[in-house]
């Protein structure tokens, strides 16, 4: 069975005291998730994330890395993926997206943002984040 890695994070913003959460729709599928992508020769997860999200959104983003999350899952016949998602907080509001892997990225309350995410196991996913922003004392989560 071939073994793929890729690395992203669940990126967020704060917004006149309100938290906002970047969802991306991706070319390959359609479907709205986070940014993330394959492990390149010589990267560890953090240089991963941190290089996809500049490529996919243009965003700065500070990783919390205390907030660690591995999906698992078989994406085709023969192939186990793991994505490693990290929590990060992005400097800028501002997105240039790569549109050879992004249809369309938006910022998102945290019910729009968990109604639009495609695949249960991303809702739960960002289930956890929130949580874990919550539990950090973060404002309002609405």
């Amino acid at each position: 069975m071939k073994k793929e890695k890729s690395c992203g994070a669940v990126i967020f913003t704060r917004e006149g005291g309100a938290v906002r959460f970047l969802l991306i729709r991706h070319v390959n599928g359609g479907h709205w998730a986070f940014p993330k992508g394959h492990v390149e020769s010589g990267e560890n997860e953090t240089q991963t994330a941190l290089r996809e999200i500049r490529e996919e959104t243009g965003l700065t983003v500070e990783l919390d890395t205390g907030f660690r999350r591995v999906n698992s899952y078989s994406p085709g016949k023969e192939i186990w993926k793991d994505v490693v998602y990290f929590l990060a907080e992005a400097k800028s509001r501002v997105l240039k997206t790569q549109k050879e892997e992004i249809l369309d990225a938006g910022w998102f309350s945290y019910g729009e943002a968990k109604k639009e995410i495609t695949f249960s196991n991303d809702v739960a996913l960002f289930e956890e984040a929130a949580a874990y922003l919550k539990e950090k004392g973060t404002e309002d989560l609405s």
